[in-house]
């Protein structure tokens, strides 16, 4: 699905994904946008943006939302002994990593990669460039140790886990998603994002896969509190289902041994 978000003021934009498009890449909440149109069909939203602009009285894209090509592993890192420099200046950083999401550089402390973790950490951590400000950098060292080092490695899993799944119980009852919605919504919800995924997994854009399955856990996390169940409990529930299970691969899928 496609939308037409209007930020009053500030612009008419089009994506796929408004929490992380419109909230987590640009900083509105949900009360501060609104959303003109949604469809399916990407030519017409792509034709129905620019009218928008038009109309609204604001700068009209120099390229339709269907022309635009994804910029995945485009940008160029470059990497010193003790930075990696980034071809965007630190108040345009964020979005332009995530566009990039899955990118890897090598570094003298080794191959990074950016996942979701590690852009929320550059966006914090990362300084204007003092040559050109045009660009921005952060300390490779830093980001090794708070990633890559054997300390980062030890941090269990689980504590990561469980922390993650509480915010995402939060941000769901801040929005009334618990109290107001019901297990059947979150269900033809979690349909619409698996379309989604497919979708990605057939364009092999790797970005749109990230935030499929990131938004697929987080309405099974809804789905589970609206159960009055822990979606941790479910993972173990059925983790412990299939630990000993023994079976081979058919096919391209693993099928359980019967006895």
């Amino acid at each position: 699905m496609y939308y037409i978000y209007h930020i009053p003021g500030k612009k008419i934009g089009v994506t796929r994904n408004l929490n992380t498009r419109v909230t987590l890449i640009q900083g509105y909440k949900e009360n501060e946008y609104e959303v003109l149109e949604q469809s399916d069909d990407i030519d017409y939203i792509s034709d129905r943006e620019i009218e928008l602009q038009k109309s609204h009285g604001y700068k009209q894209d120099l390229h339709k939302y269907n022309k635009l090509k994804p910029k995945l592993n485009k940008m160029k890192i470059t990497s010193t002994e003790q930075t990696s420099t980034f071809p965007f200046p630190k108040n345009k950083l964020k979005g332009r990593l995530m566009d990039n999401i899955g990118l890897k550089w090598k570094t003298p402390h080794g191959d990074f990669e950016l996942t979701t973790q590690a852009i929320s950490w550059i966006d914090h951590h990362c300084k204007p460039s003092m040559f050109n400000n045009e660009r921005s950098f952060m300390y490779n060292k830093a980001f090794y140790e708070a990633f890559y080092s054997e300390a980062a490695l030890n941090i269990k899993a689980p504590q990561i886990q469980d922390l993650r799944f509480d915010l995402i119980r939060n941000w769901a009852l801040e929005r009334d998603i618990i109290s107001k919605g019901n297990s059947h919504t979150q269900y033809v919800k979690m349909q619409e994002e698996c379309g989604e995924l497919a979708q990605a997994l057939l364009k092999k854009d790797r970005k749109e896969i990230y935030d499929a399955i990131g938004d697929i856990i987080i309405v099974l996390t809804n789905l589970a509190t609206l159960e009055d169940m822990k979606v941790e409990d479910c993972i173990d529930y059925a983790y412990n289902e299939i630990a000993n299970r023994k079976g081979k691969m058919i096919n391209g899928t693993f099928v359980k041994q019967t006895l």
